[in-house]
């Protein structure tokens, strides 16, 4: 439908005067008459634009300190009544039709986040103006409701190409925009005074929905949000080239950025089913990707790559991706990065369905976790705290100065890994590594098992000397390598076990009532243990 609508009347007030006076003479250009309000209306005439006091529409003067303006049979009326069955009855009423509403509301949730008090508040309440804006919403077959000055624009873009008329699309189009500008301003104004009778409630609201190409699985449909007003959205995903993302590929993305992006030196995670199978810090970014990549090769097969800094060239021949032999090329799903050059660019893109996606992880600093269960909703704050202590509670010490910064490495992936985890990490040439993890374990043994496995493994795929001297090296290295644990040991069991495989240094919360036979045990086996009084499970 094409239904153009001349705007021959317009009400304009506003809180946010953004572009309100261009938009004016806009209207004033296509022979449009403004009604106005207040300090609207002094804006206006200031700059020469003639316009109407409210009050001669209205009949009525504003009254009670601004509480009473716009409200009236009359405004109310004149944006409301149908252009066509109504025609008559509004003519005899001496209604003459409101074309155009101009309105945002007062700012509620600027005087919130200034702190106002409870009475500031309440005069922030706007009443009018969502009366104004959803009866002309209502009516949007033959009035236009306009609420954000972003779509100032394309009004008057219409307004010169079609002679001062909208056309019916526009006007639908900002009708959804109006209802969404209301419903979010109720939202906030009914959880601000929720919370100021000791009530908890939460509204949320997410918009731009998107298609993906399919969910968790194949025969499931999914669908992709940004929550309003988020300035910061994993939703702004810059995809440069590829196929379409799936469900999955949003979950790994998102792993993959919570991964690096606490990180304070260039880093890399490899990442599949939402773990760092990968993880590096360090100084040169081809030998981060390689280091990451060995934490896991198996697995690294259709993993999401991420990156905290610009990628170059050097670092993406890594994948091979045009070797002859087909074997020899590192197939990956997805390539994030704040950046890429243009040679990495071009490079990546010689894989038509590789995803090449621009975005920064330290971008990424919500305040809360959300997760949605069935008709209920649990919320807690951001895991953002990787200890409160770093306290060695064995004989055996450590250099605390030196081991530090490794420490604080392996927290910040035991942090993105699934419980129950544990992860070995280790110092290589001055980069910090993930050597191996086990993640998702109900049992936290078969998790301490099963990441000295993958460090065995990856210390044999690295090992280059006499086949005789392979467990001399894995124990040199397993006793440099630092074990990190999500959460405390139960029983010196895991100790016990890390012990044997050569493991000399222990990270964990503590916390447990068998800390001091836990203690005890790292004594008799020579094992430094630290507590950091801080648990990671991540379900």
């Amino acid at each position: 439908m094409d239904l153009l609508i001349p705007i021959k009347r317009a009400l304009i007030s506003v809180s946010d005067k953004t572009g309100v006076v261009e938009l004016a003479q806009s209207l004033v250009d296509a022979g449009c008459e403004i009604i106005s309000t207040g300090g609207t209306q002094r804006q206006l005439e200031a700059a020469g634009i003639a316009t109407t006091e409210i009050s001669t529409v209205t009949g009525n003067p504003e009254a009670f300190g601004g509480r009473m303006k716009t409200i009236s049979f009359n405004i109310e009326s004149a944006l409301l009544f149908d252009r066509e069955k109504d025609a008559e009855e509004a003519a005899a009423l001496h209604i003459e039709p409101i074309d155009l509403v101009v309105c945002n509301l007062y700012p509620f949730q600027e005087v919130l986040k200034k702190g106002a008090d409870f009475e500031t508040l309440i005069e922030h309440i706007d009443i009018g103006g969502p009366t104004m804006i959803r009866a002309a919403a209502k009516n949007f077959k033959y009035v236009a409701t306009v609420t954000q000055p972003s779509d100032y624009a394309e009004l008057m873009a219409q307004l010169k190409q079609n002679k001062g008329a909208l056309t019916y699309d526009f006007r639908k189009k900002l009708m959804t925009k109006a209802f969404n500008h209301t419903a979010d301003y109720d939202a906030l104004i009914a959880t601000t005074m929720d919370k100021e009778i000791g009530v908890n409630s939460l509204r949320l609201g997410f918009e731009e929905g998107i298609d993906l190409r399919y969910g968790e699985n194949s025969h499931q449909a999914a669908r992709f949000y940004k929550e309003k007003h988020s300035d910061n959205s994993l939703y702004d995903l810059n995809v440069l080239h590829g196929k379409a993302l799936s469900f999955n590929n949003i979950l790994d993305i998102n792993g993959a950025i919570e991964a690096i992006k606490e990180s304070t030196r260039p880093a890399c995670a490899v990442i599949k089913h939402s773990n760092p199978c990968g993880l590096c810090e360090g100084d040169d970014q081809a030998e981060l990707l390689q280091l990451a990549w060995a934490g896991d090769p198996i697995s690294a097969f259709g993993s999401i790559i991420a990156f905290n800094e610009k990628v170059r060239f050097e670092t993406v021949q890594f994948f091979e991706l045009k070797h002859e032999d087909r074997s020899k090329r590192k197939f990956v799903e997805v390539v994030i990065a704040p950046e890429f050059t243009a040679e990495a660019l071009a490079y990546l893109q010689q894989h038509k369905n590789l995803r090449i996606i621009e975005f920064d992880a330290a971008r990424l600093t919500r305040g809360m976790d959300f997760r949605y269960l069935n008709g209920s909703l649990l919320a807690q704050d951001t895991d953002n705290q990787l200890h409160s202590k770093l306290d060695i509670v064995t004989e055996k010490t450590v250099d605390m100065a030196v081991e530090q910064p490794l420490i604080e490495f392996g927290l910040r992936a035991i942090k993105t890994i699934k419980s129950n985890s544990i992860a070995l990490v280790r110092f290589k040439n001055g980069y910090a590594q993930l050597l191996g993890m086990g993640a998702g374990q109900p049992n936290r043994l078969i998790a301490t098992k099963l990441s000295i496995e993958k460090s065995r493994e990856n210390l044999r795929n690295e090992y280059t000397g006499a086949a005789e001297d392979f467990e001399a090296y894995v124990a040199a290295e397993l006793a440099n390598a630092w074990l990190i644990s999500d959460a405390f040991f139960p029983f010196a069991d895991n100790v016990e076990l890390a012990a044997a495989a050569g493991v000399r240094k222990i990270v964990q919360p503590g916390g447990s009532i068998r800390d001091k036979s836990v203690i005890a045990i790292c004594n008799d086996l020579d094992v430094s243990m630290v507590f950091t009084g801080i648990r990671h499970f991540k379900h």
